[in-house]
């Protein structure tokens, strides 16, 4: 087939021939409270769904942040197979969780994104800097490093 005589056509030209069905996908951030994050219809246009929204994922992080940082990964003490296990599944739950944070994220909302990243740092307060620690016997203090 010989297109040579078409004009080219314009990404406005090609939106007209799409799918009406189709839901429009933020590429650029933006602010506001109607949006779809990680499941279609949810929070929706409600300003109270929103908020709990931003609940969530601000959890996520903090809980990623603790599952990181819990012992169980650690993987200190004994060595057995069931304990392997329960590392294994714990991961997976934490990488689980991670990713969800992420989808969220990539919604594009500035929201979603200011509290992921306020839900990791808290979470690293708590859980993983020294603010909060005392200096065990297997852990040197940040001065002695």
């Amino acid at each position: 087939m010989d297109h040579g005589n078409m004009p080219p056509s314009s990404p406005s030209s090609m939106v007209n021939h799409t799918n009406s069905n189709m839901i429009m996908m933020h590429m650029t951030f933006f602010w506001g409270k109607n949006t779809e994050i990680l499941f279609s219809g949810w929070p929706g246009t409600s300003l109270g769904m929103y908020v709990l929204c931003l609940i969530v994922v601000f959890l996520l992080a903090v809980i990623v942040e603790w599952l990181a940082h819990s012992s169980i990964l650690r993987g200190r003490g004994s060595t057995s197979r069931a304990k392997g296990l329960v590392q294994t599944a714990v991961y997976t739950l934490k990488t689980g969780l991670a990713y969800l944070v992420m989808l969220a994220v990539m919604s594009f909302n500035g929201g979603v994104f200011i509290v992921a990243i306020a839900g990791f740092a808290v979470g690293f307060m708590l859980f993983g800097s020294t603010a909060f620690k005392n200096p065990s016997d297997d852990e040197k203090p940040f001065e002695q490093l």
